[in-house]
């Protein structure tokens, strides 16, 4: 037996018995209890802590009593958090054990609560298991929980039992969800049960579970598509319909609200177009909820101390006896709804035209509502969507309604406080510099801008050096250390943002911005300069790429700031520094101009030495790597004085294909289908030696998605692809060096293309 610390935690586990006692003090009421308990819990090596709670789980007899429904239930929601802490690895290794154990313990009648904890843990189990393997288990799992869902409906019309059954609906939500069109063969098993609970539930302590099934029906309807849900559509509709009534019959803290938006989203999704027709019933309670003004109050601290904490108030205090109060159950409704509202704008764009105007007029005050952050998001996030709906009715309408954005937009970048928010108002602002295009900045919003970002910049140099000196404090240890680095993640974050914002004016604006960006050029030098972090590195050479790529050849004034950086960077430890070195160094071949031959002489020996190195094709460098194989071909393609294109061909030929960087592997088809067709000899190589090869490289493109059909590289590689066919020799030489899935995927490019 074990020996035991205080309060009967045991100090080691060495048997299944104390391994019960041990889950037990995990939810003891009492903290120290609880506080060694997890001690000796994450001591316990991760087999055998898997294998002790799958034995809870399954309610296992080793010669001793049944553990208690208390310890399965900890069980299963440890398992849960294992699946969480330790995905996709514990998936796995495990799926097949975990599986089954949960889906046993779901069809144990014996409790309802050990029930719901094994539905929830497989719902997390399920969120990061690979749909190769989930699919391995499908049919038995998905047959299981159906036959729990039949006899957990009739547990609910014979007892009114429903704790179960709201795990479960959700379960079966997350199943269809994570397998998607694999759901098809068992839709028609399950849509009729689910729709029963949907018109059973109509009494007020089952709207949770009545959510919950609207949610799992629409969620299935989207796994499945809409010629298998049409058959389903109208009776859905008018249940989902039937549910709503009207946003205005139910109380703020309805627990359906959110599902019942939600699922409205979904099938806006799943039905495209046709779904304009329900929108008049949907979008009016909508906007009702996203206008709803929160309830304040100013109340004296004996009256707040006399409120009860159900009564959906917070308060802060204000002094002198005061404290600002605001009523909260309405706000995650109001947020819920705004989020809607985006999500509509975004989906359906002609079909939004009429709410256009009504739902920006109510969007852009919000941007200052800062009772609730996801609010001031969502208000953000809908100002690129609701212009592109505005630019349907031309370009007058579309200019008006940009006068009304654009300045509040550009004002909450300077005054908006939490970060998370900043940056969704920074990201939009330059998602609607990209819909408006040149010139849709006057002169005074420019200079407002200009001194905004010059003090984000500043702010994120004070702000490292602010850390730097706390490192150096007394109280410094692991802990500070910890709250350093995320302050320094979200700088960081917003940095990338500015990048974002200085994208959409070069890209729109071109040449032209280039006077007004250098009040922030001596900041972006600062951030490429070789003693700076390796993000500040990273997103420095970025903004000099695009400067680069959009504003050649005037970019070459500027040559001096960057030249040295970006050739030395090619050999920073970190592959995000060396990708954006490599992505420059191309650009610059593909739009610099004569005025970077020299450059690009200097680039190529660089660039061979990294894809060489012996590790460039691991996890961690792939992305890097395939940008300097890019940059290569982009060196040869654009700049080929620059180098000996012969000596340089057969290797970069070799390097092929790209599998990670899409938009970069098919500038490299492109100009492979060049090379192709204009019968280079090397590239061919003797007697068409390299045939095999290159039709194996367009195989692999199409395999790994690559190839879009809508590209016209597409219709040129399928051409070569027939072009070698029209020899018989040769084109069985060619497939006999493929597999039956390479194969398949030339197939399918000669069938589409």
């Amino acid at each position: 037996m074990a020996a035991c610390g205080s309060a009967g935690v045991p100090a080691t586990v060495s048997g299944k018995q104390e391994f019960y006692q041990l889950l037990k003090n995990l939810i003891n009421p009492s903290c120290m209890v609880r506080r060694q308990a997890e001690e000796i819990y994450e001591n316990i090596p991760g087999l055998c802590k898997t294998t002790f709670l799958l034995d809870a789980v399954r309610n296992r007899r080793a010669g001793y009593e049944d553990p208690h429904p208390r310890v399965r239930a900890a069980a299963c929601t440890t398992l849960g958090q294992m699946a969480t802490d330790f995905a996709p690895n514990f998936q796995k290794k495990f799926h097949e054990t975990v599986i089954a154990a949960l889906l046993r313990t779901m069809e144990n009648q014996g409790n309802q609560r050990v029930q719901s904890h094994a539905a929830s843990a497989l719902i997390i189990f399920i969120e990061d298991c690979p749909k190769s393997l989930l699919v391995l288990h499908l049919d038995s799992m998905v047959r299981n929980l159906h036959s729990i869902l039949v006899i957990k409906l009739q547990e609910l019309i014979r007892n009114g039992t429903k704790l179960a059954l709201e795990q479960l609906v959700t379960t079966i939500a997350s199943v269809a969800d994570t397998i998607e069109e694999k759901f098809v063969p068992y839709y028609d098993i399950f849509m009729p049960s689910l729709k029963h609970i949907v018109e059973l539930a109509v009494q007020k302590e089952l709207k949770l579970l009545k959510g919950k099934t609207i949610e799992c029906i629409s969620h299935i309807g989207l796994a499945v598509g809409k010629e298998k849900f049409m058959q389903d559509v109208s009776n859905v509709m008018q249940l989902l319909l039937k549910t709503q009534s009207d946003l205005n019959n139910m109380e703020d803290d309805d627990p359906q609200t959110s599902y019942i938006v939600s699922a409205w989203a979904r099938m806006c999704k799943i039905l495209g177009n046709d779904f304009q027709q329900y929108l008049p019933l949907v979008i009016e309670p909508l906007i009702k909820t996203a206008s709803a003004k929160p309830d304040v109050a100013l109340l004296d601290t004996q009256d707040v101390e006399n409120m009860s904490d159900d009564d959906g108030w917070q308060f802060v205090n204000l002094g002198d006896q005061q404290s600002f109060g605001i009523k909260t159950s309405g706000l995650e409704a109001k947020a819920t709804a705004c989020q809607m509202l985006v999500y509509y704008a975004k989906e359906l764009r002609e079909g939004f035209v009429e709410y256009t105007e009504q739902v920006v007029k109510l969007m852009v005050p919000l941007l200052k509502f800062y009772f609730h952050d996801n609010v001031r998001v969502a208000a953000a996030e809908s100002m690129p969507f609701l212009l592109e709906c505005a630019r349907i009715r031309g370009p007058e309408y579309l200019a008006q309604m940009w006068q009304f954005i654009c300045d509040p937009l550009i004002k909450a970048i300077g005054t908006e406080p939490d970060t998370d928010v900043l940056s969704e108002i920074m990201n939009s602002f330059a998602k609607s510099i990209e819909v408006m295009g040149d010139g849709c900045l006057n002169d005074e919003q420019l200079e407002e801008l200009g001194e905004i970002l010059k003090a984000k910049l500043e702010g994120h140099f004070k702000n490292q050096e602010l850390r730097q000196v706390k490192r150096q404090e007394e109280n410094y240890d692991q802990q500070v250390e910890m709250s350093l680095q995320d302050e320094d993640e979200c700088d960081v974050y917003i940095l990338t943002k500015v990048s974002d914002i200085l994208h959409s004016l070069f890209s729109t604006y071109k040449e032209k911005i280039l006077p007004w960006f250098e009040q922030l050029l001596p900041l972006i030098v600062n951030l490429i300069c070789s003693n700076r972090p390796w993000p500040d590195r990273q997103w420095g050479l970025c903004i000099f790429d695009d400067i680069i790529e959009h504003c050649s050849p005037t970019s070459f004034k500027y040559v001096e700031y960057f030249r040295w950086p970006m050739l030395l960077n090619m050999r920073d430890n970190n592959p995000e520094v060396r990708q954006a070195a490599a992505y420059g160094l191309g650009v610059m071949a593909q739009f610099g101009g004569d005025d970077y031959r020299s450059l690009c002489s200097e680039a190529v020996p660089l660039l061979v030495k990294v894809i060489k190195c012996a590790n460039s094709k691991t996890k961690k460098n792939v992305i890097a790597t395939e940008n300097c194989i890019s940059a290569v071909g982009k060196i040869l393609r654009f700049k080929p004085n620059c180098v000996n294109v012969d000596e340089v061909l057969p290797h970069w030929l070799s390097w092929l294909p790209l599998h990670e960087d899409k938009e970069e592997a098919i500038q490299t088809l492109s100009f492979l289908c060049d090379l192709i067709e204009s019968n280079h000899p090397v590239v061919l190589g003797p007697n068409n030696s390299n045939l095999p090869k290159i039709i194996s490289v367009i195989a692999e493109g199409k395999m790994n998605e690559t190839i879009n059909y809508e590209d016209p590289c597409a219709k040129r590689l399928a051409n070569v692809v027939r072009q070698v066919q029209t020899s018989e020799e040769l084109w069985l030489e060619c497939i006999s060096q493929l597999d039956d899935e390479q194969q398949e995927a030339l197939q399918e490019l000669l069938n589409f293309a």
